[in-house]
Protein backbone atom coordinates (compact mmCIF):
# COMPACT_ATOMS: atom_id res chain seq x y z
CA UNK A 1 0.00 0.00 0.00
CA UNK A 2 2.39 2.10 0.91
CA UNK A 3 4.27 1.68 -2.32
CA UNK A 4 1.13 2.37 -4.09
CA UNK A 5 1.08 5.59 -2.55
CA UNK A 6 4.27 6.37 -3.37
CA UNK A 7 3.74 5.42 -7.41
CA UNK A 8 0.55 7.62 -7.09
CA UNK A 9 2.26 10.74 -5.69
CA UNK A 10 5.05 10.75 -8.11
CA UNK A 11 2.59 10.33 -10.56
CA UNK A 12 0.51 13.42 -9.40
CA UNK A 13 3.32 15.55 -9.05
CA UNK A 14 4.49 14.38 -12.64
CA UNK A 15 0.52 15.82 -13.58
CA UNK A 16 1.27 19.16 -12.10
CA UNK A 17 4.35 20.15 -13.48
CA UNK A 18 3.07 19.04 -17.09
CA UNK A 19 -0.06 21.32 -16.36
CA UNK A 20 2.22 23.96 -14.75
CA UNK A 21 4.33 23.63 -17.70
CA UNK A 22 1.68 23.94 -20.43
CA UNK A 23 0.24 26.86 -18.13
CA UNK A 24 3.39 28.77 -18.10
CA UNK A 25 3.72 28.03 -22.13
CA UNK A 26 0.56 29.26 -22.68
CA UNK A 27 1.13 32.76 -21.04
CA UNK A 28 4.39 32.70 -22.91
CA UNK A 29 3.06 32.12 -26.18
CA UNK A 30 0.33 34.82 -25.63
CA UNK A 31 2.14 37.76 -23.90
CA UNK A 32 4.88 37.39 -26.24
CA UNK A 33 3.81 36.44 -29.89
CA UNK A 34 2.89 39.52 -31.43
CA UNK A 35 -0.59 38.07 -33.47
CA UNK A 36 -2.24 38.63 -29.86
CA UNK A 37 -1.79 41.87 -30.22
CA UNK A 38 -2.42 45.01 -27.31
CA UNK A 39 -4.16 45.25 -24.09
CA UNK A 40 -6.45 47.64 -23.42
CA UNK A 41 -4.82 50.00 -20.39
CA UNK A 42 -6.59 51.17 -16.86
CA UNK A 43 -6.26 55.07 -18.44
CA UNK A 44 -7.54 53.81 -21.40
CA UNK A 45 -10.52 52.28 -19.66
CA UNK A 46 -11.29 55.83 -17.95
CA UNK A 47 -11.48 57.34 -21.26
CA UNK A 48 -14.22 54.62 -22.30
CA UNK A 49 -17.00 55.32 -19.66
CA UNK A 50 -18.44 58.35 -21.50
CA UNK A 51 -19.64 55.26 -23.94
CA UNK A 52 -22.68 54.09 -23.61
CA UNK A 53 -21.72 50.86 -24.52
CA UNK A 54 -19.04 50.51 -22.24
CA UNK A 55 -19.95 49.09 -18.80
CA UNK A 56 -18.18 47.74 -15.55
CA UNK A 57 -15.20 47.54 -17.67
CA UNK A 58 -16.64 45.86 -20.90
CA UNK A 59 -18.12 46.85 -24.32
CA UNK A 60 -22.03 45.66 -24.05
CA UNK A 61 -24.94 45.20 -26.69
CA UNK A 62 -27.82 47.06 -26.64
CA UNK A 63 -29.56 43.31 -26.46
CA UNK A 64 -28.91 42.31 -22.81
CA UNK A 65 -27.31 39.08 -22.62
CA UNK A 66 -25.30 38.76 -26.12
CA UNK A 67 -23.09 37.24 -25.99
CA UNK A 68 -24.68 34.60 -23.98
CA UNK A 69 -21.95 33.27 -21.29
CA UNK A 70 -21.11 29.43 -22.68
CA UNK A 71 -21.02 26.77 -20.11
CA UNK A 72 -17.35 24.54 -20.09
CA UNK A 73 -20.00 21.64 -21.50
CA UNK A 74 -21.53 23.64 -24.23
CA UNK A 75 -17.93 24.70 -25.12
CA UNK A 76 -16.71 21.48 -25.36
CA UNK A 77 -19.33 20.50 -27.20
CA UNK A 78 -18.76 23.20 -29.96
CA UNK A 79 -14.77 22.56 -29.47
CA UNK A 80 -15.46 18.69 -30.21
CA UNK A 81 -17.89 19.70 -33.72
CA UNK A 82 -15.91 21.88 -34.61
CA UNK A 83 -12.51 19.57 -34.80
CA UNK A 84 -14.64 16.08 -35.33
CA UNK A 85 -17.58 16.56 -37.02
CA UNK A 86 -17.38 15.62 -40.51
CA UNK A 87 -19.49 18.80 -42.92
CA UNK A 88 -20.80 17.66 -46.25
CA UNK A 89 -19.42 20.36 -48.65
CA UNK A 90 -17.66 22.05 -45.44
CA UNK A 91 -15.32 23.29 -48.01
CA UNK A 92 -14.51 23.35 -51.75
CA UNK A 93 -13.67 19.97 -53.60
CA UNK A 94 -10.64 22.28 -54.84
CA UNK A 95 -9.03 25.48 -54.24
CA UNK A 96 -11.43 28.62 -55.53
CA UNK A 97 -10.13 30.17 -58.94
CA UNK A 98 -9.79 33.81 -58.37
CA UNK A 99 -10.01 37.35 -60.85
CA UNK A 100 -6.62 38.17 -61.03
CA UNK A 101 -5.91 42.31 -60.16
CA UNK A 102 -4.57 44.14 -62.48
CA UNK A 103 -2.02 46.18 -60.65
CA UNK A 104 -1.46 48.83 -62.68
CA UNK A 105 -5.39 49.30 -63.76
CA UNK A 106 -6.21 49.32 -60.08
CA UNK A 107 -3.36 51.77 -58.86
CA UNK A 108 -4.81 54.52 -61.44
CA UNK A 109 -8.21 54.13 -61.59
CA UNK A 110 -10.37 56.67 -60.65
CA UNK A 111 -13.93 56.08 -62.08
CA UNK A 112 -17.14 56.04 -60.46
CA UNK A 113 -17.27 53.83 -57.16
CA UNK A 114 -15.90 50.52 -57.09
CA UNK A 115 -15.61 47.87 -54.40
CA UNK A 116 -13.14 44.54 -55.11
CA UNK A 117 -14.09 41.99 -52.71
CA UNK A 118 -11.22 39.41 -51.37
CA UNK A 119 -13.52 36.87 -50.03
CA UNK A 120 -14.73 36.44 -46.18
CA UNK A 121 -15.15 40.36 -45.21
CA UNK A 122 -12.31 41.97 -47.06
CA UNK A 123 -12.77 44.69 -49.90
CA UNK A 124 -11.14 47.13 -50.91
CA UNK A 125 -13.42 50.70 -52.13
CA UNK A 126 -12.35 52.80 -54.46
CA UNK A 127 -14.13 56.04 -54.37
CA UNK A 128 -13.94 59.72 -55.36
CA UNK A 129 -10.62 59.17 -56.32
CA UNK A 130 -9.74 57.09 -52.47
CA UNK A 131 -8.35 54.03 -51.88
CA UNK A 132 -10.34 52.38 -48.77
CA UNK A 133 -9.45 48.52 -47.04
CA UNK A 134 -12.03 47.23 -45.38
CA UNK A 135 -11.08 44.44 -42.57
CA UNK A 136 -8.04 43.46 -44.84
CA UNK A 137 -7.64 39.93 -43.84
CA UNK A 138 -5.31 38.68 -46.42
CA UNK A 139 -3.98 35.53 -44.22
CA UNK A 140 -4.08 31.89 -44.88
CA UNK A 141 -5.51 31.05 -42.06
CA UNK A 142 -8.14 32.83 -39.27
CA UNK A 143 -5.85 32.23 -36.32
CA UNK A 144 -3.17 33.67 -34.13
CA UNK A 145 -0.79 30.77 -35.89
CA UNK A 146 -1.29 28.32 -38.84
CA UNK A 147 -1.69 25.62 -35.98
CA UNK A 148 -4.82 26.81 -34.89
CA UNK A 149 -6.80 27.01 -38.23
CA UNK A 150 -7.71 25.36 -41.43
CA UNK A 151 -6.76 27.18 -44.60
CA UNK A 152 -7.79 29.85 -46.89
CA UNK A 153 -10.36 28.45 -49.91
CA UNK A 154 -8.18 30.12 -52.43
CA UNK A 155 -4.12 29.95 -52.20
CA UNK A 156 -3.68 32.94 -54.54
CA UNK A 157 -4.84 35.72 -53.86
CA UNK A 158 -6.44 38.47 -56.55
CA UNK A 159 -3.41 40.23 -55.81
CA UNK A 160 -0.30 40.50 -53.66
CA UNK A 161 -0.14 42.95 -51.04
CA UNK A 162 3.02 44.54 -52.54
CA UNK A 163 0.86 45.14 -55.51
CA UNK A 164 -1.74 47.17 -54.00
CA UNK A 165 -1.98 50.61 -54.77
CA UNK A 166 -1.58 53.32 -51.88
CA UNK A 167 -4.35 53.11 -48.63
CA UNK A 168 -5.67 56.02 -48.26
CA UNK A 169 -7.64 54.57 -45.31
CA UNK A 170 -8.60 51.07 -43.15
CA UNK A 171 -11.73 50.35 -41.45
CA UNK A 172 -11.48 48.23 -39.31
CA UNK A 173 -14.87 46.09 -38.24
CA UNK A 174 -13.80 44.72 -34.99
CA UNK A 175 -10.57 42.38 -33.26
CA UNK A 176 -11.29 38.97 -34.55
CA UNK A 177 -8.89 37.60 -36.41
CA UNK A 178 -10.83 37.07 -39.19
CA UNK A 179 -11.03 40.73 -39.82
CA UNK A 180 -8.03 42.20 -38.17
CA UNK A 181 -5.04 40.23 -39.39
CA UNK A 182 -1.49 40.85 -37.64
CA UNK A 183 0.63 39.62 -41.26
CA UNK A 184 -1.91 41.46 -43.23
CA UNK A 185 -1.29 44.65 -41.36
CA UNK A 186 2.41 44.30 -40.82
CA UNK A 187 2.87 43.96 -45.14
CA UNK A 188 0.38 46.78 -45.23
CA UNK A 189 2.15 49.07 -42.67
CA UNK A 190 3.90 51.24 -45.23
CA UNK A 191 0.61 51.47 -48.02
CA UNK A 192 -1.34 52.98 -45.29
CA UNK A 193 -2.34 56.40 -44.29
CA UNK A 194 -5.04 56.20 -41.63
CA UNK A 195 -7.15 53.50 -39.76
CA UNK A 196 -10.16 54.36 -38.64
CA UNK A 197 -11.53 51.45 -36.16
CA UNK A 198 -14.07 51.20 -32.78
CA UNK A 199 -13.23 52.20 -29.47
CA UNK A 200 -10.27 50.25 -28.33
CA UNK A 201 -8.84 48.27 -31.49
CA UNK A 202 -6.14 51.07 -32.17
CA UNK A 203 -4.28 49.04 -28.54
CA UNK A 204 -3.72 46.37 -31.52
CA UNK A 205 -2.61 48.56 -34.17
CA UNK A 206 -0.34 50.15 -31.90
CA UNK A 207 1.34 47.10 -30.78
CA UNK A 208 2.23 46.53 -33.56
CA UNK A 209 3.86 49.86 -34.49
CA UNK A 210 1.07 51.74 -35.95
CA UNK A 211 1.58 55.70 -34.68
CA UNK A 212 -1.20 56.28 -32.60
CA UNK A 213 -1.13 59.98 -34.92
CA UNK A 214 -2.52 57.84 -37.28
CA UNK A 215 -5.31 56.02 -35.77
CA UNK A 216 -8.75 57.39 -35.01
CA UNK A 217 -11.27 55.48 -32.56
CA UNK A 218 -15.03 55.94 -32.92
CA UNK A 219 -17.87 55.42 -30.74
CA UNK A 220 -21.50 54.28 -32.16
CA UNK A 221 -22.82 57.42 -33.81
CA UNK A 222 -19.50 59.20 -33.81
CA UNK A 223 -18.92 60.15 -37.79
CA UNK A 224 -15.40 61.85 -38.96
CA UNK A 225 -15.33 63.33 -42.59
CA UNK A 226 -12.13 62.27 -43.97
CA UNK A 227 -10.78 63.24 -47.76
CA UNK A 228 -14.77 64.38 -48.05
CA UNK A 229 -16.24 60.99 -47.34
CA UNK A 230 -18.52 60.45 -44.38
CA UNK A 231 -17.39 57.61 -42.35
CA UNK A 232 -20.33 56.67 -39.75
CA UNK A 233 -19.69 54.33 -37.32
CA UNK A 234 -22.58 52.05 -36.08
CA UNK A 235 -24.08 49.38 -34.11
CA UNK A 236 -23.53 45.90 -34.68
CA UNK A 237 -24.73 42.97 -32.30
CA UNK A 238 -21.27 40.97 -31.68
CA UNK A 239 -18.10 40.41 -29.12
CA UNK A 240 -14.40 40.68 -29.40
CA UNK A 241 -11.40 39.75 -27.65
CA UNK A 242 -7.92 38.00 -29.23
CA UNK A 243 -7.46 35.67 -25.76
CA UNK A 244 -9.12 34.68 -22.92
CA UNK A 245 -8.25 37.60 -20.87
CA UNK A 246 -9.48 40.62 -22.84
CA UNK A 247 -13.08 39.56 -24.07
CA UNK A 248 -15.22 42.39 -24.88
CA UNK A 249 -12.56 44.93 -24.16
CA UNK A 250 -12.74 46.82 -27.29
CA UNK A 251 -15.85 47.38 -29.62
CA UNK A 252 -17.42 46.36 -32.91
CA UNK A 253 -18.86 48.30 -35.34
CA UNK A 254 -20.54 48.03 -38.62
CA UNK A 255 -19.95 51.28 -40.61
CA UNK A 256 -21.62 53.78 -43.23
CA UNK A 257 -19.96 55.07 -46.32
CA UNK A 258 -20.94 58.25 -47.55
CA UNK A 259 -19.99 60.78 -50.69
CA UNK A 260 -21.98 62.24 -53.52
CA UNK A 261 -20.91 59.22 -55.73
CA UNK A 262 -22.26 56.18 -53.42
CA UNK A 263 -24.13 55.67 -50.32
CA UNK A 264 -23.10 52.15 -48.38
CA UNK A 265 -23.44 49.99 -46.08
CA UNK A 266 -20.88 47.49 -44.63
CA UNK A 267 -22.25 45.31 -41.12
CA UNK A 268 -19.45 43.84 -40.01
CA UNK A 269 -20.34 40.54 -37.66
CA UNK A 270 -22.98 40.01 -35.68
CA UNK A 271 -26.75 39.17 -34.81
CA UNK A 272 -29.58 40.19 -36.29
CA UNK A 273 -31.57 43.18 -34.65
CA UNK A 274 -33.39 46.20 -34.26
CA UNK A 275 -30.38 48.36 -34.89
CA UNK A 276 -30.88 47.38 -38.51
CA UNK A 277 -33.82 49.54 -38.93
CA UNK A 278 -31.85 52.40 -36.76
CA UNK A 279 -29.34 52.87 -39.17
CA UNK A 280 -31.60 52.57 -41.91
CA UNK A 281 -33.90 55.64 -40.80
CA UNK A 282 -30.94 57.42 -40.09
CA UNK A 283 -28.34 57.04 -43.29
CA UNK A 284 -30.71 55.13 -45.74
CA UNK A 285 -31.12 54.45 -48.36
CA UNK A 286 -28.51 52.57 -49.60
CA UNK A 287 -26.63 52.01 -52.95
CA UNK A 288 -25.02 48.73 -51.96
CA UNK A 289 -25.34 46.82 -48.20
CA UNK A 290 -22.31 44.40 -47.70
CA UNK A 291 -23.96 42.20 -45.42
CA UNK A 292 -22.29 39.55 -43.19
CA UNK A 293 -23.70 35.87 -44.12
CA UNK A 294 -21.65 32.76 -43.14
CA UNK A 295 -20.54 31.01 -39.90
CA UNK A 296 -23.90 31.05 -38.06
CA UNK A 297 -25.09 28.18 -36.01
CA UNK A 298 -28.21 27.69 -33.85
CA UNK A 299 -25.66 27.14 -30.58
CA UNK A 300 -24.64 31.17 -31.59
CA UNK A 301 -27.64 32.40 -33.06
CA UNK A 302 -27.27 36.25 -31.26
CA UNK A 303 -23.83 36.78 -32.45
CA UNK A 304 -24.07 35.77 -36.53
CA UNK A 305 -27.04 35.64 -38.72
CA UNK A 306 -28.50 33.16 -40.42
CA UNK A 307 -28.94 33.86 -44.07
CA UNK A 308 -32.85 34.56 -43.81
CA UNK A 309 -32.02 37.45 -41.80
CA UNK A 310 -29.19 38.55 -43.84
CA UNK A 311 -32.05 39.66 -46.57
CA UNK A 312 -34.27 40.56 -43.93
CA UNK A 313 -31.60 42.91 -42.95
CA UNK A 314 -31.30 44.84 -46.20
CA UNK A 315 -34.60 45.45 -45.98
CA UNK A 316 -34.00 47.22 -42.62
CA UNK A 317 -31.44 49.67 -43.42
CA UNK A 318 -32.73 50.32 -46.82
CA UNK A 319 -30.24 48.61 -49.45
CA UNK A 320 -30.93 49.19 -53.12
CA UNK A 321 -28.79 46.02 -53.13
CA UNK A 322 -27.46 43.89 -51.08
CA UNK A 323 -24.30 41.62 -51.46
CA UNK A 324 -23.20 38.95 -48.84
CA UNK A 325 -20.12 39.30 -47.39
CA UNK A 326 -18.27 36.58 -44.97
CA UNK A 327 -18.02 33.91 -46.51
CA UNK A 328 -16.46 32.10 -49.79
CA UNK A 329 -12.71 31.86 -47.77
CA UNK A 330 -12.69 29.96 -44.20
CA UNK A 331 -14.41 27.22 -42.49
CA UNK A 332 -15.74 28.82 -38.99
CA UNK A 333 -18.66 27.11 -39.15
CA UNK A 334 -20.58 23.91 -39.43
CA UNK A 335 -22.35 24.51 -42.59
CA UNK A 336 -21.54 23.53 -46.37
CA UNK A 337 -19.38 26.37 -47.92
CA UNK A 338 -22.25 27.54 -50.40
CA UNK A 339 -25.21 26.68 -47.45
CA UNK A 340 -25.13 30.91 -47.19
CA UNK A 341 -25.25 31.97 -50.62
CA UNK A 342 -27.88 29.39 -51.51
CA UNK A 343 -29.97 30.19 -48.54
CA UNK A 344 -30.06 34.18 -48.85
CA UNK A 345 -30.68 34.14 -52.70
CA UNK A 346 -33.99 32.35 -52.44
CA UNK A 347 -34.79 34.68 -49.15
CA UNK A 348 -34.09 37.45 -51.08
CA UNK A 349 -36.56 36.60 -53.90
CA UNK A 350 -38.90 36.29 -51.66
CA UNK A 351 -38.47 39.94 -49.64
CA UNK A 352 -37.59 41.13 -53.71
CA UNK A 353 -34.38 42.36 -52.85
CA UNK A 354 -31.52 42.29 -55.78
CA UNK A 355 -28.65 40.25 -54.84
CA UNK A 356 -25.27 40.85 -56.10
CA UNK A 357 -22.45 38.13 -55.50
CA UNK A 358 -19.05 38.78 -57.25
CA UNK A 359 -16.06 35.90 -57.60
CA UNK A 360 -13.44 36.46 -54.96
CA UNK A 361 -11.04 39.64 -57.47
CA UNK A 362 -14.11 40.95 -59.48
CA UNK A 363 -14.65 45.16 -59.72
CA UNK A 364 -18.43 45.61 -58.58
CA UNK A 365 -19.40 49.04 -60.18
CA UNK A 366 -21.51 50.45 -57.30
CA UNK A 367 -24.41 52.23 -58.97
CA UNK A 368 -25.02 49.87 -62.13
CA UNK A 369 -26.88 47.39 -60.24
CA UNK A 370 -24.73 44.95 -61.75
CA UNK A 371 -25.25 41.01 -61.43
CA UNK A 372 -23.20 37.87 -60.65
CA UNK A 373 -23.07 36.75 -64.69
CA UNK A 374 -22.87 32.81 -63.25
CA UNK A 375 -23.63 30.86 -59.99
CA UNK A 376 -19.46 30.90 -60.30
CA UNK A 377 -19.95 28.69 -56.73
CA UNK A 378 -21.43 25.78 -58.40
CA UNK A 379 -18.49 25.45 -61.05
Amino acid sequence: MKKLKKILKRMFLYLAIVIAALFLSYLAFVNFYPSFGGDVSQERKAQYQTSEQFSDGKFVNTKAGVPADASFSEMLSIARKMLFQKIENGRPKSDLKVQEIDSAEVATYNGGARLIWFGHSALLLQMDGKNILIDPMFGNVAAPHHWFGTSRFNKELPITIDKLPKIDAVLISHDHYDHLDYGSIKLLKSKIESYIVPLGVGVHLEAWGIDSDQITELDWWDEVIFKNIKLACTPAQHFSGRKFSNSQSTLWSSWVISSESANLYFSGDGGYGTHFKDIGEKYGPFDLALLECGQYNKMWPDIHMFPEETAQAGVDVKAEVIMPIHWGAFKLALHSWTDPIERVIKKSKELNIPVIAPEIGASIQINSHQKSNTNWWLF
